[in-house]
């Protein structure tokens, strides 16, 4: 007799066919660094008039989007968040950004003003 899984708190999925979560997600394109094309901006915008920077869009698994922030942040020694396929940097860093990514082999410029 097959065990019975248990339903993850918000899940609200009434009936699934076929198998399980994992089937559904959709694969992510992980693109080399230097076949990415970035922006580097700040924006205020909904943030209380704190200023951010904001990296993107990337195409980057998580994982290694995750490990890029931990890297740009300790760089910069300021917190920051990845939000879908783009990171948020605390405070004006663009020039610091710019210089280290293109270190790291990713086509990037600055955007905005």
């Amino acid at each position: 007799m097959a065990k019975k899984k248990k339903a993850k708190a918000g899940d609200k999925t009434v009936y699934r066919e076929f198998g399980s979560e994992e089937a559904l997600e959709r694969p992510v394109k992980e693109l080399a660094p230097e076949d990415h094309d970035l922006r580097i901006q700040t924006s205020r915008k909904g943030r209380g008039g704190k200023t951010v920077t904001l990296i993107g869009p990337f195409e980057l698994s998580d994982e290694n989007l995750k490990k890029l922030l931990k890297t740009l942040k300790n760089l910069c020694g300021t917190g920051g968040a990845a939000k879908e396929d783009r990171l948020e940097i605390q405070g004006d860093h663009r020039e610091k950004l710019l210089t280290k990514l293109i270190q790291l082999g990713y086509r990037a410029k600055l955007s905005g003003g």
